[in-house]
């Protein structure tokens, strides 16, 4: 175990803003909550809390990796829409002590995954818009709409239209 100083200096520190990862047109990680790791030279990676991430859309598999300063990491595949991206998720499900920050969170493979940051303003308060005499955010509606795959993020709402009976035109009433 190393412990990082000035040679390889390790930063932690919360995000900012809003964090999301998507992957196949679908966002399958978004939080406020978000960890960004910072270390030596490399390219800074955020660490998303478990309970932020679509967890079932990935699946453990038996790779490991060993870190001398954060420690041992397991990895997921993620599959969904039929598209898969091995071993693209690592998490550090017991990090070394100076590194517990991170314990429990994924971190993405940003070629693999698209990780990017959000204007929480945009797709949260203040943004609000009636659906079904309900308050919905924009966000909401947007995880119920088409991707471009043919297929929504969630459930889609129930219908507000209705088709007449007998119509021959099939236009939607």
């Amino acid at each position: 175990m190393k412990i990082p100083g000035p040679d390889h200096p390790i930063t932690l520190e919360p995000a900012k803003r809003r964090w999301r990862a998507e992957f196949s047109g679908h966002v399958i990680a978004d939080s406020n909550d978000a960890l960004i790791l910072r270390e030596a030279d490399y390219p800074a990676v955020v660490y998303f809390p478990r309970d932020d991430v679509a967890m079932e859309y990935l699946t453990r598999t038996d790779r490991g990796t060993h870190c001398p300063y954060k420690g041992d990491a397991s990895y997921y595949t993620v599959l969904m829409d039929g598209h898969f991206a091995e071993n693209a998720v690592w998490t550090y499900d017991q990090p070394f002590p100076a590194m517990e920050a991170i314990e429990g969170r994924l971190a993405f493979y940003t070629d693999k995954i698209k990780v990017y940051e959000v204007d929480d303003a945009a797709v949260n308060p203040g943004h609000e818009v009636s659906h079904h005499d309900a308050e919905v955010t924009v966000d909401q509606v947007v995880q119920h709409t088409d991707s471009g795959s043919g297929a929504s993020q969630r459930e889609p709402w129930p219908a507000t239209v209705s088709t007449l009976a007998g119509a021959d035109d099939g236009a939607v009433r």
